[in-house]
């Protein structure tokens, strides 16, 4: 599976990034949100046909654009409108604004950062991608 990692810290974008390499997938990093939406106009004019995300793990706060902005937008492209979209925050948000993201931009789920170690991580990420498959 090839994996989106969008995250402005280089420490987590490579962390993350390594994780994804070690579970089997390949990632394609971006290191703002600003480069994922310049990416997203190349997907839709039809200029990156292959190659493309099965899974997106983005932080909800970057430069340029946001993570939610990101999710709303891939819910309108043909090619990722159905793909397992999880967003990372270091912020404490409650249920009825995580809710809110969720219906309004398309997130399937939250995580919060710090991150979990590796192995839980994995556990969580795979299931949220295996729950979005059956559904």
């Amino acid at each position: 599976m090839n994996w989106l990692i969008a995250e402005d810290e280089a420490d987590i974008r490579n962390l993350v990034g390594i994780m994804c390499t070690v579970w089997g997938h390949t990632p394609i990093t971006f290191e703002s949100g600003q480069k994922v939406w310049e990416w997203l106009d190349q997907v839709e004019a039809g200029d990156i046909t292959t190659g493309l995300p099965d899974f997106a793990l983005m932080d909800i706060r970057m430069p340029g654009r946001r993570g939610s902005e990101l999710s709303q937008r891939m819910r309108s492209i043909e090619a990722l409108k159905s793909i397992p979209i999880v967003l990372m925050t270091a912020f404490v948000l409650g249920e009825e604004e995580i809710e809110h993201i969720k219906q309004e931009y398309g997130v399937d789920h939250i995580i919060n950062k710090p991150l979990p170690d590796f192995d839980r991580l994995g556990t969580v990420l795979h299931d949220i991608i295996k729950q979005k498959q059956e559904a």
